[in-house]
């Protein structure tokens, strides 16, 4: 395998959009680098395949930008690359929400590591003792791919819909902890917010989503793989794409170009 496919996000403030649009369409253009960058005025997301070296070499070239120095990426490897062309976009928010009072590039919610996070599960219960609920914050077509066992899915068929969601439900979660999770960290990052701003004070998010957690804990207490946006479909525990992009037949997944949660 020797394309590598990166994945990162930054809620961080940002101005100047349209000239750091330019200066990303340029970079990237010209190392080769393929796929999706999202910029909005709470930060930055970015699903991204290329060689090693085109890829390492951006990174480096970002950093050097004070907002994007402590970025760190998500890595995993594929045949070929899974994004068909190159896009950087500017939108309201890198994660749709609707809600101006989420504002994760002012604080994050507290969040647990993949460790911490599998020791709750095997316990069912966190460190002072009460109980424990995996909240899944994605779509329904990516939690039928596979999820936390027991986790709670109220079969969201977009993101925006999970503030609502969170309302009808929340007496559910009353004197329990909540963890929410998502791919990559995003939605799960948002979620946590305003489940605390809803007044459930045990609310953390999934420290780099269930792909950071594949990496730190394999495939315990998950089931099935996880969706990823691209021509992969999707990846298990060890990372291993669903679909072989460098020999499937599959036109459609040689196209893709890399959508991105709605």
């Amino acid at each position: 395998m020797q394309i590598l496919n990166i994945a990162a996000y930054k809620f961080v403030a940002l101005d100047g959009l349209p000239a750091l649009q330019n200066a990303l369409t340029q970079a990237l253009a010209a190392r080769g680098v393929m796929g999706t960058v999202l910029l909005a005025d709470e930060g930055i997301n970015l699903f991204l395949a290329a060689d090693s070296a085109a890829i390492h070499d951006f990174l480096a070239w970002l950093r050097l930008d004070r907002r994007f120095e402590d970025l760190s990426p998500r890595q995993s490897w594929s045949t070929a690359a899974p994004f068909a062309k190159l896009q950087v976009r500017i939108k309201p928010e890198i994660i749709r929400m609707n809600h101006p009072a989420v504002r994760p590039q002012a604080g994050r919610a507290p969040a647990v590591d993949a460790a911490t996070f599998r020791r709750w599960l095997d316990n069912g219960q966190d460190d002072g003792g009460r109980p424990v609920v995996a909240l899944d914050t994605r779509n329904t077509y990516e939690t039928d791919a596979g999820t936390f066992r027991q986790a709670i899915d109220w079969r969201l068929e977009k993101f925006t819909d999970f503030p609502q969601a969170l309302l009808d439900h929340s007496h559910e979660l009353a004197d329990k902890t909540v963890v929410t999770f998502c791919t990559g960290g995003i939605r799960c990052e948002k979620a946590a917010l305003f489940i605390r701003n809803a007044g459930i004070a045990h609310a953390f998010q999934l420290n780099g989503g269930i792909l950071s957690y594949f990496d730190a804990c394999g495939s315990a207490h998950f089931e099935g793989e996880c969706f990823v946006f691209d021509a992969r479909r999707g990846v298990d525990a060890a990372q291993r794409p669903r679909v072989d992009i460098g020999a499937s037949s599959d036109s459609a997944a040689r196209q893709a170009v890399g959508c991105l949660p709605a």
